[in-house]
């Protein structure tokens, strides 16, 4: 019979080991093309359309919406979730991500009771806490500012 201690050492030396420098590296090699893929859209839409930053800037916004929702739908950002980490669900694509896979996973379920009861499961904590830590920092902000 095996001791505790023994047991503990083996299962600690043959513990897959953590690859930090790696998800550290792929989650901003991910982040940072997003963010490529977002100027070339604002860039795009400027010269395109003779939009302004503060024009464009929605629609480019909308852009990258749209394209993860349907990179949810076929399921590869998942796999790239899979792979890149934060890199993929911090900027607002992985916000799309969320609330496309809620409502994929309530479609069955009727358009009402299904979908629009679902859709924001994840979407209001998100939208919650934003809300809620505006107000604290918000609030911070004009304490500051009075007193500086």
């Amino acid at each position: 019979m095996m001791n505790i201690k023994r047991y503990n050492e083996i299962a600690d030396k043959n513990k897959p080991q953590k690859q930090v420098l790696k998800h550290i590296l792929s989650a901003f090699l991910v982040g940072g093309i997003i963010g490529m893929i977002g100027e070339f859209f604002l860039n795009l839409y400027q010269k395109l359309f003779s939009f302004s930053e503060k024009e464009a800037t929605p629609i480019m916004l909308i852009t990258l919406i749209l394209i993860a929702a349907i990179l949810t739908g076929l399921g590869l950002y998942d796999r790239l979730g899979n792979f890149a980490g934060a890199g993929s669900f911090i900027p607002i694509t992985g916000f799309s991500n969320a609330m496309t896979s809620s409502a994929l996973e309530a479609r069955t379920e009727g358009l009402v009771t299904g979908i629009g009861a679902n859709i924001f499961k994840l979407g209001g904590a998100v939208i919650t806490f934003g809300i809620v830590a505006s107000f604290i920092v918000g609030g911070l902000r004009y304490v500051i500012s009075y007193f500086w």
